[in-house]
């Protein structure tokens, strides 16, 4: 045998081995696939940003359970004169029931503070390890994009769950220590039981989660578009900010059905007895729509994109 067809198949045999190895490493196990997910999350909830934004969102119950106390502690009610027609919904309540106090504290993060924090959270999983030169090595390992996108997406949810319940379990807490507790009265003017109450908030808690799937969806498309973990959270947050002035637009009342952020409040009619369900069912639509959507665009931009860092 020549030397030309020795190195010819020595060639050969190391591609079959490389194709192999190829193989072997782009197929991990399911138990890695959990590790990888792991992973994620202690990476995610360990960072200082992510701790400061649960703490942010913690404190807002703290403050409004304080004003509201200092606002009643003469014997008036809160909302403005007994009305209850000013402020967050909910807030006339509190002073009856500090069960309360979670759906108002839930009322008045979902337009903004949440919603925020989640994009800056989805904004920043894939730009943000593109920006740090860590997505080439995350990649190399036995991911793949799409599994690794998947993974970024479920840690997003994560923290979408988190979030929301961080923000339920300390106006829970609060609204314990500064008000009384016992049966309460929903917005049909029927009364329920504390239990009730409670599993209504654990509810309405799961709801306002589900309602920020597609903004999680969003800003993992726009993560996928740049390099620059802190454009993606600006511009996931500008779009955020867009949409709910859209919302407010009374021209654009045909549109406004369609924005994600439209049916977010509608976690209210839970409190109602019997509860309306026909805008829950469109706010739940909506958000599996556009977690569709700009899913498979993540997908397909990320799955294509040339990877250099």
């Amino acid at each position: 045998m020549s030397r030309a067809e020795t190195e010819t198949e020595t060639e050969t045999e190391a591609e079959s081995v490389r194709a192999g190895t190829d193989r072997a490493v782009r197929t991990p196990s399911p138990l890695w696939s959990l590790g990888l997910l792991r992973s994620e999350l202690q990476i995610t909830f360990r960072r200082w940003r992510t701790l400061a934004l649960l703490g942010v969102l913690a404190a807002v119950p703290v403050l409004v359970g304080i004003a509201v106390r200092i606002e009643t502690g003469d014997g008036s009610s809160a909302g403005g004169g007994g009305g209850g027609g000013e402020g967050p919904a909910f807030i006339s309540q509190i002073s009856n029931n500090g069960l309360f106090l979670v759906f108002t504290a839930l009322a008045a993060t979902l337009p903004f503070f949440l919603p925020m924090a989640v994009g800056v959270v989805a904004g920043d999983a894939i730009a943000g390890e593109s920006s740090a030169g860590t997505l080439r090595y995350l990649l190399v390992a036995p991911a793949g994009r799409t599994r690794l996108l998947l993974t970024k997406y479920a840690t997003v949810i994560a923290f979408c769950l988190a979030a929301t319940l961080v923000v339920a379990v300390s106006a829970l807490a609060v609204g314990a220590l500064l008000f009384p507790l016992g049966d309460l009265t929903t917005i049909s003017g029927t009364r329920i039981g504390y239990a009730e109450g409670l599993g209504r908030a654990l509810l309405i808690a799961l709801v306002v989660a589900a309602s920020l799937v597609g903004i999680a969806a969003l800003g993992l498309f726009v993560s996928t578009l740049t390099g620059s973990g802190i454009a993606a959270m600006a511009t996931t947050v500008g779009l955020l900010i867009t949409v709910q002035i859209l919302d407010q637009i009374p021209q654009l009342q045909a549109l406004q059905p369609y924005l994600f952020s439209h049916y977010w409040l509608s976690f209210a009619d839970l409190m109602r007895e019997p509860v309306y369900w026909d805008d829950l069912v469109r706010n739940l639509g909506l958000q599996a729509l556009y977690a569709a959507v700009f899913g498979s665009a993540a997908w397909a931009r990320f799955t294509a994109k040339d990877i250099t860092a």
